[in-house]
């Protein structure tokens, strides 16, 4: 029997009203993530990225379909059932390190008031983890930004979340910083977390279980362990690589299947 995945979203659609008229940043993507996959959202500026994880970390409510975290649908709770259970379940990480900490606390203050009880211990052994023991008593002010962003992933370990979701968390950083974090993501998914973010950066896609790649809000295919996929949505509609989609101008193609070669075949009408 297979295991319930983490994060799972079903035809998931975003509108946006704009003065120029309506449009459609999300298209009926179908996603699931089961626990401790890292998986990268990658695509041109304009391709559904940031709205895509601004719906499924639950801070932006689609215009149609659900959002699953730990099998409870966000979109169905009321708003403040909804921030319970985002501090409960997930971590979300923005682009800027300075949007993630609070300025006046110490690495360990930031981790300590996210455990219950007496977690002194949990927080050390993130912070040696991390690479982030010198900085257990310096603020943010005195970190560097690859410092900053891993103690913004450290905090999904110590607090129990189940899921990350982080936009752009690489960005402002140099290679090594970011390799620094690529790290810190790979100890969370080794400790059963599951990371998904989206990125512009292919200095990071090699680190990664799967990339999810958008394409005009949809998904067009995933990648992984090397092998690039196309996509089924759970509609039955084939994403078709550009490079294909150039072979049918008319936009109507005709599917064969043949029984004696068990595959596929794409013909003109």
């Amino acid at each position: 029997m297979r295991a319930e995945p983490i994060l799972r979203c079903d035809h998931l659609v975003r509108f946006y009203d704009t003065p120029s008229g309506r449009v459609q940043a999300v298209r009926g993507v179908d996603i699931e993530l089961p626990a401790g996959v890292t998986a990268a959202v990658v695509g041109p500026s304009g391709s559904g990225k940031s709205s895509l994880l601004r719906m499924l970390a639950g801070l932006d409510r689609p215009t149609a379909g659900t959002v699953l975290v730990g099998g409870v649908d966000l979109w169905q709770l009321t708003e403040r059932a909804r921030a319970r259970r985002r501090a409960h379940l997930l971590t979300h990480v923005y682009q800027r390190p300075s949007d993630n900490l609070f300025a006046h606390l110490t690495a360990r203050m930031q981790l300590r008031r996210l455990v219950r009880g007496s977690g002194d211990g949990v927080v050390g052994e993130w912070l040696e983890r991390l690479g982030l023991s010198h900085r257990a008593d310096h603020t943010p002010d005195d970190m560097s930004g690859g410092e900053r962003q891993r103690l913004a992933f450290a905090r999904a370990a110590v607090a129990g979340h189940q899921l990350v979701i982080a936009d752009e968390p690489t960005s402002q950083l140099d290679s090594v910083s970011a390799r620094g974090v690529m790290d810190a993501v790979a100890a969370l998914s080794s400790a059963g977390v599951t990371v998904l973010f989206a990125t512009h950066d292919r200095r990071v896609l090699e680190h990664v279980d799967q990339v999810i790649a958008l394409r005009d809000g949809a998904v067009a295919t995933v990648t992984s362990a090397g092998s690039e996929l196309a996509v089924i949505d759970r509609s039955g509609r084939l994403q078709l690589p550009p490079e294909l989609q150039e072979r049918f101008p008319d936009r109507r193609v005709r599917l064969v299947w043949d029984e004696d070669d068990d595959h596929v075949r794409l013909e003109e009408p």
